[in-house]
């Protein structure tokens, strides 16, 4: 009796979970800017509590965050439009470029006893349906950007209502001290992650920027953008931002400077990720590789492009809530990436 009732909770849980997951991608035009609010106003949380600190009145803060939104939003979509338009027409010289570059490659082999041309394979390698899915991603993720004032508006009212949440639960429980400690740490420990995570993913941007502009490569602006915002994706972010990078440094400057432009992004995500971000986040908030991937493609599926740069902190998220509750620890445990005693 009891194994049935147990498969029952189950089914009625996964039903749900489905149902969910429908709901929030019906509602997707909604929830995407109401989710990209949330996290900038978690960012910018610990900055209002600085102003506050200094007696600085509450609408002064906002409004000094809210231009400080503005400026770095206004001045990094200028640049990164600016550079797609450009990056769009030149493709066609990078596609024949590219031509010229592979057929020399296939010639050297020809040379050693390989008997390939480019003509043969040129129908399976396209540089322009990679470079076209590399802008179209982008220019989607502009595409929600561009709601800036919905955006605002929404941070506007989350940070006013900042300050009375926690008086507004202490009333709800009571005194329920443990719960309010529980949800104060998760809520620290949130805002600390991904307060940390874009401080090194600012200066991944500026190192992975500054090292592309040093060899020649086109729009430096542009891949040191992409390198900040895929640096929120463990594992493989930083591989998905190289990609493009190192295509097009192969198609304008040859396959020596590729080489050197994937050397950069190693070198910059080996210190980033193994020794910058452990000595400031602690035993860090590792998930499972498999977990990663998987939220890769059910966030992606469900919001698009904004999802799969917002998955792993949406992952993170739910791990530190699952951890918070002692009924829900085993989901943590199977979303972490090791094995615990």
């Amino acid at each position: 009796m009891s194994d049935s009732r147990g498969a029952t909770q189950w089914l009625v849980g996964i039903a749900a979970f489905i149902l969910i997951i429908a709901g929030l991608k019906e509602a997707s035009q909604i929830v995407v800017p109401f989710m990209l609010s949330v996290f900038i106003a978690i960012i910018c949380s610990p900055l209002q509590n600085t102003l506050r600190q200094y007696k600085v009145p509450t609408w002064l803060s906002i409004i000094l965050i809210v231009l400080l939104i503005l400026a770095c939003l206004g001045s990094v979509g200028l640049l990164v439009a600016a550079s797609l338009d450009n990056f769009s027409q030149q493709l066609p010289a990078y596609r024949e470029r590219f031509g010229m570059e592979m057929s020399a490659i296939f010639q050297q082999l020809n040379n050693v006893g390989i008997n390939i041309s480019y003509q043969q394979i040129r129908g399976y390698v396209d540089p322009s349906s990679l470079m076209n899915l590399f802008t179209n991603t982008l220019t989607s993720l502009g595409n929600v950007l561009t709601n800036v004032f919905l955006v605002i508006m929404i941070v506007v009212f989350i940070l006013l209502e900042a300050a009375e949440i926690p008086k507004k639960l202490n009333y709800a429980f009571g005194d329920a001290s443990r719960s309010m400690e529980k949800m104060d740490r998760f809520i620290s420990t949130v805002n600390q992650y991904l307060m940390i995570k874009t401080l090194i993913s600012i200066g991944t941007g500026l190192l992975i920027g500054l090292w592309v502009w040093f060899l020649g490569v086109d729009f430096p602006v542009l891949w040191g953008v992409c390198a900040f915002l895929l640096n929120f994706i463990p594992n493989i972010g930083s591989i998905i931002a190289a990609i493009p990078t190192m295509f097009l440094a192969f198609v304008q400057l040859g396959s020596f400077d590729a080489v050197l432009t994937g050397v950069g992004f190693l070198a910059v995500n080996l210190v980033m990720g193994n020794f910058i971000e452990p000595r400031f986040m602690g035993k860090g908030v590792g998930l499972s590789p498999l977990v990663v991937f998987l939220s890769l493609m059910l966030w992606g599926w469900v919001f698009g492009p904004v999802g799969m740069l917002l998955s792993i902190p949406l992952t993170i998220i739910l791990k530190f809530a699952f951890e918070a509750n002692p009924k829900m620890n085993w989901l943590a445990i199977l979303l972490d990436s090791k094995a615990h005693p």
